[in-house]
């Protein structure tokens, strides 16, 4: 048996377990160039982007030039990088806010993965070059007013008309939805009763894209509604290499990886936040920090914060490796946003009133997480994707 000789690193408040050596030399590279990004281009304006309840488009091109548009995809422009490194982006972006990592997250694991994925070699050349700079942007249709957690109930219908596809029907809840130059839309089709994907420039006559207003969450992001009038497409509108629900799906769980990163970079800034308050404080002749009930506090977002980026890498080395399975990342996304929610609302209550200003992150991020623990899979379903892995009996029907 051996003993270390040499000490421990000292404690960082910032990093407590760490973590940072477990990352290789280009992975904290990255993290760092997206961390610098976000401190330059995004934390000093996205409480007016949030109280405006717009985000600029012109954000898009800055991060194409960043990289982080589908960094995870090959070819096309693309970046390549690893899972890991894209979870790593994603933390860092949502660090700055829930909307920013959407942006990136429709655009590079929804409409850029499922053209990539599905997608003709012509789709692939057409639109992914152009998506991956930020000159064109993407959404994803698939939610709709009706269907949600369970999207084989869609009535969005596609039909035949001679050699063009006539689309008809409504998606809801659509991030970039009326900046898009492209959305991928999926419906089923009238003759088979198949879900195909269908790459459908906005400007096609019949489409329209109205935004949607008065949300309370997520505001630094362009929220819509997607409007079908029987948009006429030609032949090779359609994603050639899928022809049922794993279509989508499998797009939906690239984006949900996304999300076990960027959850956790929202608690990060939230518990930052919280603990540089506490320090500065000063109630009682010293600060809040000194009280053990706020200590206790602190500690307990520290755990959070450790134990979920500790988490969401283990699954980025399990994707990198190709052992990652979708019901993984549901384990993922509902502890992680979970427990980013638990630590928005804690440090929401270290700072007291000032908690619900936006002139701290806090009550920003902790509106966000509302709309991160619903969408891309709610709590309640992937508690119930879990318990089938865990049980072998579907709960679903």
């Amino acid at each position: 048996m051996t003993t270390a000789t040499t000490a421990p690193p000292a404690l960082q408040p910032h990093d407590y377990l760490n973590v940072d050596a477990l990352l290789s030399d280009e992975e904290r590279a990255i993290r760092d160039a997206v961390r610098a990004f976000v401190q330059d281009n995004v934390v000093g304006q996205v409480g007016d982007w949030f109280e405006q309840g717009t985000i600029p488009r012109e954000l898009a091109p800055e991060l194409g030039k960043l990289g982080v548009l589908g960094m995870h995809l090959e070819g096309y422009g693309c970046a390549g990088a690893t899972a890991t490194a894209y979870g790593i982006a994603c933390l860092e972006l949502e660090a700055g806010d829930s909307g920013v990592r959407s942006l990136v997250s429709v655009q590079g694991s929804l409409a850029m993965f499922a053209i990539w994925r599905w997608g003709s070699e012509e789709q692939k050349q057409e639109w992914l070059p152009r998506m991956a700079a930020g000159e064109a942007i993407g959404c994803f249709g698939l939610t709709e007013p009706d269907s949600g957690s369970d999207p084989g109930s869609m009535r969005t219908t596609a039909r035949r008309d001679g050699d063009d596809w006539i689309l008809h029907g409504q998606k809801m809840w659509i991030t970039n939805g009326s900046i898009a130059d492209v959305a991928v839309v999926w419906a089923r089709c009238s003759d088979d009763g198949k879900v195909r994907g269908f790459v459908v420039p906005t400007d096609t006559p019949g489409f329209s894209a109205p935004e949607i207003h008065k949300k309370m969450s997520l505001r630094a992001s362009i929220t819509s509604e997607l409007v079908l009038d029987d948009v006429r497409l030609p032949a090779d509108a359609v994603l050639p290499e899928v022809a049922s629900l794993k279509g989508p799906l499998s797009c939906l769980n690239e984006a949900r990886y996304g999300i076990v990163w960027g959850a956790i970079g929202a608690a990060r800034a939230c518990f930052e936040s919280a603990l540089d308050y506490a320090g500065t404080r000063i109630q009682f002749d010293k600060p809040i920090a000194s009280f053990q009930i706020q200590q206790q506090k602190l500690a307990n977002m520290a755990l959070e914060v450790n134990r979920g980026t500790l988490l969401a890498l283990h699954l980025g080395r399990m994707k990198d490796a190709g052992t990652l399975r979708p019901e993984h990342v549901s384990m993922g996304k509902l502890g992680n946003v979970n427990a980013a929610l638990d630590v928005a609302r804690t440090a929401r209550q270290v700072l007291g009133g000032n908690g619900i200003t936006l002139e701290y992150p806090v009550i920003r991020h902790m509106n966000n997480l509302e709309s991160v623990v619903t969408y891309e899979g709610t709590a309640d379903v992937h508690s119930l994707v879990i318990g089938q892995a865990l049980t072998g009996i579907s709960a679903f029907r």
